[in-house]
């Protein structure tokens, strides 16, 4: 089966030219039948396999090494072939990446610029909520133009340090991680931004989300906004914030609702005034109370909590404004809530109504999907159905002949969803427009979207903008 040429006068020959019978993929070696590396004897065209394939067959060089030049040479060949192929593929990738942040409006290409944002070990939750509020342009930007904060010690005095996971200090700044994770979204960098810095002040500072199991997204939003808020009025580097929030012209002292102590622009853009009115049925006697929030929090009626989808016709549709008149409607408590007369002097039977004594610029409605039984917390997946213009809250003032014609309507900005079952469990995704495009914030992942699929979500949260002055605009 050893052919007596080899070993003095074989060669590979690479050019299918040379080859009297064809190329030399189409040669097989007579032992194996491989046609991996043919060789070929220049003597009697004895064809063999050069990759030792065949037990009984060797193929000694020449003296001076012929053979193994020859596959150094094939060698290097390969390699290059196999290098010109992996970087053609990541240009594809890379071009494929581009193209899918590049989307037609009007007739021209324009980049999406946006930004997701890495989950961390669900924190989903907080991705959501993040992305909502760097929606809502006017808080945004805001935080924006903050001046960079200075961390400064002992060993770093006089220079900029950026707190990390690594740090023990307890020198940390939620607004200045905030500020930088704001100015990291829509700068088109990046696809997806890791909130590393953010969350580890948030485990800090906020200990109730520490560790990673699956968290609240209203509560994560209640707690960052208070504490912003408390930070904001302390200022750090012992400059106050509230200084830059009074010099902001378009954020006024009449825009303002204070909420536990100075005005910051958290409550500037989100704080209300709600009067709470509870009368005795004994003896007629009213108490009224202002309370001031940052958003309001809604019952799903009990009439509508069947699971419902938006395209099922059995059974009646829940509409946001049978939340929002379920929330201002007059109630009598019950028993477990009976009422403390300070003319009766005892606790007596009564009625309560919330009216909207003030507005913010920036309405946050909750709806109460999450609810305790015996001993589960359950989720009421009805669909909710709401407008992404023109929500008309003149109904629900107080003194609504007080307002502009044009003061009390709302433009939806963004909407959180829960994708499950249980608080606990299931993922948080938003919602949210910029620059009149609707887009899909799932962590990491930014999808254009369109109004269709917005309206058809079931809402968690939703923010609602005050509108500017303009007219033919349709109302809830």
């Amino acid at each position: 089966m050893e052919c007596p040429h080899l070993s003095s006068s074989v060669c590979i020959v690479p050019d299918s030219a040379k080859f009297p019978n064809g190329s030399p993929s189409s040669w097989c070696c007579s032992v194996c039948r491989s046609n991996k590396s043919p060789w070929v004897c220049l003597t009697c065209s004895s064809v063999h396999c050069g990759s030792y394939r065949c037990d009984d067959f060797v193929v000694n060089d020449t003296k001076l090494g012929l053979i193994q030049k020859v596959r150094e040479h094939l060698q290097n060949l390969e390699n290059s072939a196999f290098t010109a192929d992996r970087h053609r593929k990541r240009k594809l990738l890379e071009n494929s990446s581009l193209n899918s942040k590049l989307l037609k409006v009007n007739g021209s290409t324009t980049a999406l610029c946006a930004t997701g944002l890495r989950n961390l070990g669900n924190t989903c939750f907080m991705n959501a909520i993040l992305q909502s509020l760097s929606n809502i342009q006017q808080f945004c930007c805001y935080f924006k133009e903050l001046p960079a904060v200075e961390l400064r010690n002992g060993k770093t005095a006089g220079r900029r340090t950026y707190h990390t996971r690594s740090q023990g200090d307890n020198n940390v700044s939620l607004v200045e991680e905030f500020r930088k994770t704001l100015c990291a979204l829509w700068q088109g960098s990046q696809t997806a931004f890791s909130p590393e810095s953010l969350f580890y002040v948030v485990w800090k500072i906020m200990p109730n989300f520490r560790g990673y199991q699956q968290q609240d997204a209203h509560e994560f939003m209640r707690y960052l906004l208070d504490h912003l808020h408390l930070e904001l009025q302390g200022g750090f580097n012992g400059v106050s914030r509230s200084v830059i929030l009074q010099e902001n012209s378009s954020l006024s002292a009449s825009n303002k609702c204070c909420i536990n102590g100075a005005s910051t622009v958290v409550t500037a853009i989100f704080g209300g005034i709600l009067q709470n009115e509870v009368n005795c049925l004994i003896c007629g006697t009213e108490s009224r109370k202002f309370d001031p929030f940052l958003d309001l929090s809604l019952d799903i009626p009990s009439q509508f909590r069947n699971k419902r989808s938006k395209n099922q016709e059995n059974g009646p549709l829940c509409s946001l404004r049978d939340c929002l008149r379920s929330f201002t409607d007059l109630e009598e408590l019950d028993e477990t809530e009976l009422y403390m007369c300070h003319k009766c002097k005892k606790k007596q039977k009564s009625t309560k109504k919330f009216w909207i004594q003030k507005l913010p610029k920036v309405l946050c409605l909750h709806l109460k999907r999450f609810h305790w039984t015996a001993y589960l917390r359950n989720k009421v997946d009805t669909y909710v159905e709401f407008p992404l213009r023109g929500l008309d809250m003149k109904c629900y003032l107080l003194e609504p002949e007080n307002s502009g014609p044009e003061s009390c309507l709302y433009d939806l900005a963004a909407v959180v969803v829960h994708h499950g079952s249980g608080v606990g469990s299931g993922h948080y995704t938003a919602y949210a427009t910029h620059e009149g495009r609707w887009f899909h914030f799932n962590d990491s992942t930014v999808t254009l979207t369109d109004e269709e699929t917005v309206v058809k979500a079931k809402a968690y949260i939703l923010f609602y903008v005050e509108r500017q002055a303009r007219s033919g605009s349709e109302k809830l």
